[in-house]
């Protein structure tokens, strides 16, 4: 791998994109696109830069499988786990899974003529994005329309077609 080929693999692995890291690598701007798409596709390459991810990712512990947990926790956690309803306040009982879902605790308190008003507000993350994330992770929800099947074609007419 040359000098170049081996920023590119380093620059890459920052956004994972192929012409921005061709660009910091030192490629031409104008052919950034070209060369990012065409290291991809070179075997060494390839391997170095998936190398780099696991080697990232064992020291890291952050791969896929975690990923998808964090965000199912998000997706199927039931608030009244977490929450007590009646008080607006996080049940001591709940658990280290279910208070990570747990996006802000508000406590306000508002002075008044027969004693302190004290409005809370707990907020969980967005269930739906994280429904949605996995939805897409299981291929459930596409914004392309696969077609498959065979279509047979008759060449009707005189004309003499070459082999």
């Amino acid at each position: 791998m040359t000098k170049k080929q081996k920023r590119f693999v380093e620059e890459y692995l920052i956004d994972l994109n192929a012409t921005q890291a061709a660009i910091r690598a030192g490629y031409s701007p104008d052919t950034a696109q070209q060369m990012g798409s065409e290291n991809l596709s070179k075997p060494v390459i390839k391997n170095a830069i998936d190398k780099a991810i696991a080697e990232r990712s064992r020291r890291t512990g952050i791969n896929q499988d975690r990923v998808i947990q964090e965000i199912a926790k998000l997706a199927f956690l039931n608030p009244i786990d977490v929450i007590d309803m009646d008080e607006a306040t996080i049940k001591g009982e709940a658990n280290r899974d279910d208070t990570a879902c747990i996006a802000s605790v508000k406590v306000k308190v508002i002075p008044g003529e027969d004693g302190n008003i004290t409005e809370r507000e707990v907020k969980t993350y967005d269930k739906l994005k994280a429904l949605e994330l996995l939805g897409k992770h299981l291929g459930m929800f596409t914004d392309k329309l696969k077609m498959e099947g065979n279509v047979p074609v008759v060449i009707m007419g005189d004309d003499q077609l070459e082999d």
